[in-house]
């Protein structure tokens, strides 16, 4: 990835600080926005006017990383909670790959790589709003996959199941709720923000440029094993 443009959206913690410690250490030029306004530029996904500042002419790589763990029953969650949920998984996507889709049919060989998680593919009790916008963003991916290609651009995803991260400290905020967690992995630990920059990096470098259209689960065998 050395020399190439590469657009973090969330860029300034958890797994997006994870993909950009790793890009950079790959010899990237990194384009960083995030809410706080660390980075490039402030920027709200849910903001329907949102406009990007100073994007690099040519975009070879972009990173979407924004997201929610907001777990309830369903009878709990209200069509407010589901639009959220959509809004900050989903359509902030929507409006990050409109505002650079130009940009990265000039690269030649670009690569998107968007969040979705294990939940939409393993039914899991609790999770029915994030498992709706993140099922929007699988089905996201396949189209715009088939519809960029002609381009050289490629699409894929990758599907985490628990990390790591300051969205699931409420999830793990105790000793027995992490061994808990750990417990239900086949791997016998939940996931680190490494572990999901590793296969971002991949999906954005050269290696993979046979590789679209693609669901990665990175899960420790949650999605896939008893």
């Amino acid at each position: 990835m050395k020399g190439k443009n590469i657009v973090i959206i969330g860029g300034n913690s958890g797994i997006g600080k994870a993909v950009a410690e790793l890009a950079e250490n790959s010899g990237t030029n990194l384009f960083l926005y995030s809410r706080s306004g660390e980075g490039n530029q402030q920027v709200d996904v849910t903001d329907e006017g949102m406009e990007f500042m100073d994007l690099p002419e040519v975009i070879d790589g972009l990173v979407y990383c924004p997201g929610s763990i907001n777990l309830k029953p369903f009878h709990r969650i209200t069509v407010e909670d589901f639009q959220s949920e959509m809004d900050i998984n989903f359509f902030g996507a929507v409006r990050t790959l409109q505002a650079c889709m130009k940009n990265l049919k000039k690269s030649g060989s670009a690569s998107v790589v968007l969040y979705s998680t294990v939940a939409v593919q393993t039914g899991m009790g609790f999770h029915a709003g994030i498992a709706s916008a993140k099922g929007a963003i699988e089905g996201l991916v396949r189209s715009l996959a088939a519809e960029w290609a002609p381009n050289h651009i490629r699409v894929n995803a990758i599907a985490p199941s628990l990390t790591d991260t300051l969205l699931a400290n409420q999830l793990i905020s105790t000793d027995e709720k992490r061994v808990a967690s750990e417990k239900r992995h086949p791997l016998g630990r939940i996931g680190k923000p490494e572990d999901i920059a590793e296969a971002t990096c991949f999906l954005l470098d050269e290696k993979s440029s046979w590789v679209t259209g693609q669901i990665l689960h990175v899960d420790g065998g949650m999605s896939s094993l008893k």
